[in-house]
C-alpha cells in the first residue's frame, strides 16, 4: 500500500481485496457502464491550458458552501451499505471525512445508525428518497436532525434505484448482517426489490416544497441534468442543486455530467450553489469541472477504493491525494482562487459582474453581519441579543459639548491661539492625529504602559487600526496570521479583504495559550509559510468571554519573543469587568513583541469613532537605519482615511480630560453591566436548572465581565435556527459559527447582555428558553408574540 500514488492504484487495490459480487455493486453505481464511460471520456476530452509567470505560489484551494468555508471543493458523495466494503463503515469515512473539514453526503442507505455517524464527525449532510410512506421520510429526516446533520440531498433522477444489470445477472444481496441500519424496516436485502416496493413511484415539484416544510434543514437536490429543471428548482426554493447523470440506465441518451454542467450553472448564476457528482477521478478534474461552472465536486467510488483498501487511512489518503492534485493543477493554471469560471462577454452597460468583483466580497464572514441586520430588521420587536453596543443610557447629549469646551480650553493653556484652533478643529490635521499626548497620558496614568506619543497613531475606530497593521505586516504570499479558534470578525474579515491567509489556533478553557500558538508557529514555518503575527484578546473576548489568566499572558510573551511574532492585543472590554482588570499583554511587554490595538467605543462612546494603535517597535533596513513602526502605519493611513476626524478627536481628548482614570470614570457602566450579566446568568438557571442541564442539553459560560457569554444548545444553531427563533419566537442571538475562522457548523451561540434593560433581559431569556423547547421536543407550542414584549 506503499505505492498508492493515485486513485487508480487505489481502484486496483480494492478490486483485488472485495469479492466479485461486492466489486459490481460498488462499481456498478446507480447508472449503466455506458453513462460512466460518457463521464469519464468527457474528463478526459476536457482541456486546461496551462499559464506561466503567474505569481501563483501557493494557490488557495478553500471554497465557500452553504454559507461556511470548507478547506477544498469536495464533498464525499453519498455510498450504500459501506459496511460491506470495510467493517468500520460509514464510521471510517465519516473520521476521515471529519479531520479534513470537508462534507459527508451519508446515505439513506447506510449501514450504520445515524447517531454514531455523526458522533465520528462532520460535517455531515444526508442524502434522501421520498418513500412511498411519508412517515418513513418523515422518520429518516427525523433521525438526521437528531443527529445533528445540517443539510438534506433529495434525489430526484431516479424514483427508484436502477436495475444494475451486473447486480441482477448474480441475483445480488446484501451480505449476512449488513442493512439499511436507519430505515423502520428490515427486509432490504434486495436493495432493487426494496427500492420498487418503497419509494414513492413519482415525483413532482410539490414533493419538493413538502420536505422542505417538515424540516428546518435546507434542501439540494441531487440528479439535476437540464437548465430548466434547475431554474425550477430556485424557483422552489432549493438550497442547492447537484448535476449528475444516474438515472442513466434509465434514459442511456443523456450527456455526460461535465456535458451537463455549463448550462446548469449559467441558468443558475449565484442563485444557489451547484455540485457536480460523476466522472471524478483525479483534481484535475475537480478543477476542470470548476472551471466549467461547478462550485464543488461529489466524489463517490474513489472514495470506496479507499475506504476497500484501509478504512479511514485509505479515504483519508484518497481526500489527501485530491486536494495535493487540485492544488497542483491549479498552480500550473494560474488559478490563485477556487471559483467558478465565467467566460469575458459583453456586460450591459452599468452592470459588473459578480465574477469580476473581489472574492472576499462572497465570503461567509462578510455576509455574518448583513444576515444578521437583516434578521433584526425584519422583525423590529423581537429582543436582541446580538448587538455588542454599550448601554445608552449612560450617555448624555450636553457631554459632547463640554468635552469639545474642555479640550479648547486645554489647548488654550498651552498656548494655542485662536487660529491654531480654527485650524486643528476644522482642516484635515496631522495623519497619525493630534491627541497622541492625550492617549500617551492615559495609556501611562490608567494601564501602566509608557510609550511616547509618537509611538501612537490615531484612528478611525480599532477597525482602522487592524487594517493598518495587516497591511504593514503582510509582505508576501507566505505570510499568515494566526487567530484564536472562535475569532471577533473584524479581524478574520480585514484579512480576508486584504489576501491573508488566517489559521485558526485551538483555544482552551482560559483561552489561547503558548504551548498552542507555538505549535502553530512550526507547523505553518514546516509548511514554507511565515507566521508574522497571532491576534489576542485577553480580557473578556468576543465572543467567547474568555480572560487569559495572569500567568498564561506572560507565557505568550515569552513564546512570542522566543518565536520571533507579534502579538496583536485588542482589549475594548478590559475596564468593562466585574472585578480589577489583570495587567495588559503591552504593559507587561519588555521586548516590544506586543502592538495594542484599542478603542474608546466602549469607555467613553462609540460614535465618535476613536481607535489607536500603539506600536513602538522600529523598523530598521540594510544600511542601519532605524524608524518608528507607526511611520510606516502613518503611510498606509494617509492613502485610506487621510486622517482622523479632528472634531471626534477633540472630543474625545475632553474625555479623557474629564475621566483622570477612565478605570474609575467607567466603574459606574461596569456596574450595569456586571449587573446584566447576573440577571441574565440567573434567568437561564430558572429555565435550565442544574437538575435538567443535561436533559436539556443546554449549558452556558459565566465571562465574570465584558459583554458576553456563550450558551450551547442541543442543537445545530444554524441560520435557519435563528430565523425561526426570531420569527417565532422573538428572540435574537448570534451563532457562534460566525466567529470560527475555519468555517463549520456549531450548537454554541452567543449572546450579549450590554445594550439591554432587566425586562428585556428577562423578557429575551424566556422567549430563548421556549424556542429550545420548541426545536427540541417538535412539541407545537404557542409562540410567544413579538408584540408581547413588555407585558
Amino acid at each position: 500500500m506503499d505505492t498508492l500514488f493515485t486513485l487508480a492504484d487505489y481502484e486496483t487495490e480494492a478490486r483485488r481485496r472485495l469479492s466479485p459480487p461486492v466489486w459490481d455493486f460498488i462499481d456498478g453505481g446507480q447508472g449503466d457502464e455506458r453513462s460512466m464511460r460518457a463521464n469519464r471520456e468527457a474528463f478526459e476530452r476536457a482541456t486546461l491550458t496551462p499559464r506561466v509567470l503567474t505569481g501563483t505560489t501557493e494557490p488557495d484551494a478553500t471554497t465557500v458552501l452553504l454559507g461556511r468555508r470548507w478547506p477544498a471543493p469536495i464533498a464525499i458523495a453519498p455510498t450504500a451499505f459501506q459496511t460491506m466494503v470495510h467493517p468500520e463503515g460509514e464510521l471510517a469515512t465519516a473520521r476521515a471525512a471529519a479531520a479534513r473539514g470537508v462534507p459527508y453526503i451519508v446515505s439513506t442507505m447506510a449501514s450504520t445508525p445515524f447517531a454514531d455517524i455523526a458522533a465520528a464527525g462532520g460535517p455531515l449532510w444526508l442524502q434522501l428518497y421520498i418513500f412511498a410512506d411519508r412517515g418513513v421520510t418523515r422518520h429518516v429526516v427525523a433521525q438526521a436532525e437528531t443527529a445533528g446533520m445540517t443539510a438534506l440531498v433529495l434525489t430526484v433522477d431516479t424514483p427508484r434505484m436502477a436495475r444494475r444489470l451486473r447486480d441482477l445477472r448474480r441475483s445480488f444481496r446484501l451480505p449476512p448482517g449488513v442493512q439499511a441500519a436507519n430505515l423502520p424496516v428490515d427486509d432490504v436485502a434486495s436493495p432493487l426489490a426494496h427500492s420498487r416496493r418503497a419509494f414513492a413511484p413519482a415525483l413532482s415539484w410539490s414533493d419538493v416544497e413538502w420536505l422542505r416544510s417538515v424540516t428546518r434543514l435546507p434542501v439540494l437536490l441531487k440528479g439535476v441534468a437540464a437548465a430548466e429543471d434547475a431554474e425550477l428548482a430556485v424557483r422552489h426554493g432549493a438550497a442547492g442543486v447537484i448535476v449528475s447523470n444516474h438515472g442513466g440506465r434509465q434514459f442511456s441518451a443523456a450527456p455526460a455530467t461535465l456535458d451537463l454542467l455549463g448550462p446548469v450553472a449559467d441558468q443558475v448564476g449565484e442563485a444557489v450553489p451547484v455540485l457536480l457528482d460523476g466522472g471524478v477521478r483525479s483534481g484535475t478534474d475537480v478543477l476542470v469541472a470548476l472551471d466549467r461552472g461547478a462550485d464543488a465536486v461529489l466524489v463517490g467510488r474513489p472514495v470506496l477504493h479507499g475506504l476497500a483498501t484501509d478504512g479511514e487511512k485509505g479515504v483519508g489518503g484518497v481526500l489527501d491525494l485530491l486536494k495535493e492534485e487540485l492544488v497542483e493543477a491549479m498552480l500550473m493554471a494560474g488559478v490563485p482562487l477556487v471559483g467558478r469560471s465565467v467566460a469575458q462577454k459583453d456586460r450591459p452597460a452599468g452592470t459588473v459582474h459578480v465574477s469580476d468583483l473581489h472574492g472576499s466580497l462572497r465570503d461567509p464572514v462578510l455576509e455574518t453581519m448583513t444576515f444578521l441586520n437583516e434578521v433584526t430588521s425584519r422583525y423590529p420587536d423581537a429582543v436582541s441579543f446580538g448587538p455588542g453596543r454599550p448601554y445608552e443610557a449612560t450617555f448624555e447629549l450636553d457631554d459632547v459639548r463640554r468635552h469639545l469646551t474642555r479640550y479648547l480650553d486645554d489647548r488654550r493653556t498651552q498656548g494655542a491661539d485662536e487660529t491654531a484652533l480654527r485650524r486643528e478643529i476644522f482642516q484635515y490635521g496631522d495623519t497619525a492625529g493630534q491627541i497622541r499626548e492625550y492617549v500617551a497620558r492615559m495609556l501611562r496614568e490608567d494601564e501602566d504602559v509608557d510609550v511616547s506619543p509618537e509611538s501612537i497613531v490615531i484612528t478611525v475606530g480599532c477597525q482602522e487600526a487592524m487594517l493598518l497593521v495587516l497591511r504593514a505586516l503582510h509582505a508576501d504570499l507566505r505570510d499568515v496570521l494566526l487567530v484564536p479558534s472562535t475569532c471577533y470578525v473584524g479581524i478574520s474579515g480585514a484579512a480576508r479583504i486584504l489576501d491573508i491567509p488566517i489559521v485558526g489556533v485551538p483555544e482552551g478553557p482560559d483561552g489561547l495559550t503558548a504551548t498552542a500558538v507555538a505549535a502553530a508557529v512550526r507547523a505553518q514555518r514546516a509548511a514554507g509559510r511565515r507566521p508574522r503575527a497571532c491576534y489576542v484578546v485577553p480580557d473578556h473576548s468576543n465572543p467567547s468571554g474568555r480572560t487569559i489568566p495572569r500567568a498564561q499572558r506572560q507565557q505568550l510573551l515569552d513564546m512570542a519573543a522566543e518565536h520571533g511574532i507579534l502579538l496583536l492585543e485588542d482589549s475594548p472590554y478590559r475596564l468593562l469587568g466585574g472585578t480589577d482588570p489583570l495587567p495588559s499583554l503591552k504593559s507587561m511587554d519588555r521586548h516590544r513583541t506586543v502592538i495594542q490595538l484599542g478603542s474608546y467605543a466602549k469607555s467613553i462612546f462609540p460614535g465618535a469613532r476613536i481607535g489607536y494603535v500603539v506600536a513602538d517597535q522600529e523598523v530598521v533596513d540594510d544600511k542601519g537605519h532605524r524608524w518608528p513602526l507607526t511611520a510606516e502605519l502613518a503611510k498606509i493611513k494617509s492613502m485610506v482615511t487621510v486622517n482622523t476626524p479632528p472634531l471626534s478627536q477633540a472630543v474625545v481628548a475632553g474625555a479623557l480630560l474629564a475621566a483622570g482614570r477612565l478605570s474609575e470614570a467607567n466603574k459606574p457602566a461596569a456596574a450595569h453591566y456586571d449587573a446584566m450579566r447576573r440577571i441574565m446568568l440567573d434567568r437561564l438557571a430558572h429555565h435550565f436548572p442544574p437538575a435538567d442541564r443535561e436533559t436539556h442539553g443546554v449549558s452556558w459560560t459565566d465571562p465574570g465581565g465584558g459583554f458576553f457569554l456563550v450558551v450551547r444548545l442541543p442543537f445545530v444553531a444554524s441560520e435557519q435556527a435563528l430565523t425561526r427563533s426570531a420569527r417565532d419566537h422573538g428572540v435574537i442571538w448570534v451563532p457562534l459559527s460566525y466567529f470560527q475562522p475555519e468555517g463549520g457548523e456549531s450548537p454554541h451561540i452567543r449572546l450579549s447582555f450590554s445594550c439591554l434593560s432587566e425586562e428585556d433581559i428577562v423578557t429575551g431569556v424566556d422567549r430563548l428558553a421556549r424556542f429550545v423547547s420548541a426545536e427540541t421536543s417538535g412539541a407545537q407550542l404557542p409562540a410567544e408574540r413579538p408584540t408581547d414584549r413588555h407585558a
